[in-house]
């Protein structure tokens, strides 16, 4: 990676943030599949664990970009309390409010990538700015269909 050493550093915390945001999105969908109640139970258990899946395999591409890099991905709890931009939700069992709570975590998400598509592109990271790309155009997909249900 041809960058200095200020954008490295840059980078390697816009991916740990957004690790550390994963890892609550994750913890948060975990939440939603298994609390979930009402009459769209069987459609919302099974999409909810669809976008855990979905969030364990990127918060993996996370952080094996962070290696690849050549600095450590945040691994413990405590840190990704301490560096996520989604807020920590307990107890929700009402479909409506799970996917609106989904929606915005999304669009948080997707901000967080565009600041690191932002930074890699300006560093001539093509490898970040390339994960962040994809990330961005499958949520921007995802949260429109969010949207749509909640019409």
């Amino acid at each position: 990676m041809t960058t200095s050493n200020t954008n490295q550093k840059e980078i390697i915390s816009l991916l740990n943030q957004l690790l550390a945001s994963y890892q609550i999105y994750y913890q948060n969908m975990r939440g939603y599949h298994w609390n979930i109640k009402g009459k769209k139970f069987f459609e919302l258990h099974l999409k909810f664990e669809e976008y855990y899946t979905d969030a364990a395999l990127r918060i993996d591409e996370i952080a094996e970009r962070i290696l690849t890099i050549g600095a450590t991905p945040l691994h413990t709890f405590t840190d990704f309390l301490k560096h996520t931009k989604i807020e920590e939700h307990q107890n929700v069992m009402d479909g409506d409010t799970a996917v609106a709570q989904i929606k915005s975590q999304l669009t948080r998400l997707i901000d967080l990538q565009r600041s690191l598509l932002t930074a890699a592109e300006t560093s001539s990271d093509a490898g970040t700015a390339d994960l962040a790309t994809r990330f961005i155009a499958e949520q921007e997909k995802t949260r429109w269909m969010l949207d749509s249900y909640l019409s």
